[in-house]
């Protein structure tokens, strides 16, 4: 059962890739029905280093998500179209769409991410390239 819950950023752990995929990517998931009493709706903040490309990789999954960039600037890559961004843009990605996000700035690119499905465990991710050597 869902309820009103209030969660702080800083106080939940720094999360990435435990295969390698992206070095340079990090988040904290801020609300899954897996740790906070929710559903419906699964978000989080995610920081790319400055000059990160491809990370995690272009890729892909059913559920649709929202990014809002917090700061810095970059490039969203939507089935291969590039989309600039910039702190206050807000980007749809359609579910199955390839896309990937490059910080192409000088200082970290944070953004805001929202999936519409219950836990984070929800989504599967498709690669289109094999994991970044």
């Amino acid at each position: 059962m869902s309820r009103p819950v209030v969660v702080h950023e800083a106080d939940l752990p720094l999360e990435r890739w435990d295969d390698g995929r992206a070095p340079h990517l990090t988040w904290r998931t801020l609300i899954s029905g897996d740790r906070t009493a929710t559903d419906t709706l699964t978000a989080g903040v995610a920081v790319l280093a400055p000059g990160t490309v491809h990370e995690p990789g272009t890729h892909r999954h059913q559920p649709a998500e929202i990014y809002h960039f917090l700061a810095g600037q970059g490039v969203v890559t939507i089935d291969d179209v590039d989309h600039p961004v910039t702190a206050g843009s807000t980007v749809f990605v359609p579910g199955g769409a390839w896309h990937d996000v490059h910080n192409t700035g000088d200082s970290e690119l944070r953004l805001f991410y929202v999936f519409a499905v219950d836990s984070f465990a929800g989504v599967t991710y498709e690669f289109r390239d094999s994991p970044a050597e």
